[in-house]
């Protein structure tokens, strides 16, 4: 039986992003299933346009090039390598309907549901995470 990881994505910085895809992509990494459900400004994590310039907390701007030395990942290859590794996910059809977004403003692939998609896996998830 296969372990399953629901993690929820409520948060819109690059910190958050960079929780959510380095634990998703772990997950995946050890064959576990994976689904994130994106809702408000954890949106941003998979806008197509906006993933790419997530802010730094004020302050911490420092990290920016810390990443860069490291050979850190963007945030775009990270959403491409948790989709490449099957990385389910799921963009809060509500969040998406109250801000006027449609599907198309996101990266390729994800699926638009509401709080009950995500319930239906989460339900028996072995892990369920918050960022």
């Amino acid at each position: 039986m296969t372990n399953k990881v629901a993690i929820i994505a409520s948060n819109g910085g690059v910190f958050d992003a960079y929780k959510v895809f380095n634990i998703a992509t772990a997950a995946a990494a050890t064959d576990q299933e994976v689904a994130i459900f994106f809702t408000f400004e954890g949106l941003n994590l998979i806008h197509k346009e906006a993933n790419g310039q997530l802010p730094l907390p004020e302050g911490k701007e420092h990290f920016a090039e810390g990443f860069k030395t490291a050979n850190v990942p963007s945030i775009p290859e990270l959403v491409t390598m948790a989709q490449e590794m099957d990385v389910r996910f799921i963009g809060c059809q509500m969040t998406m309907d109250v801000l006027g977004m449609e599907k198309e403003a996101f990266v390729d692939g994800i699926e638009v549901g509401g709080a009950i998609t995500f319930l239906e896996f989460a339900k028996d998830a072995d892990v369920t995470l918050t960022f």
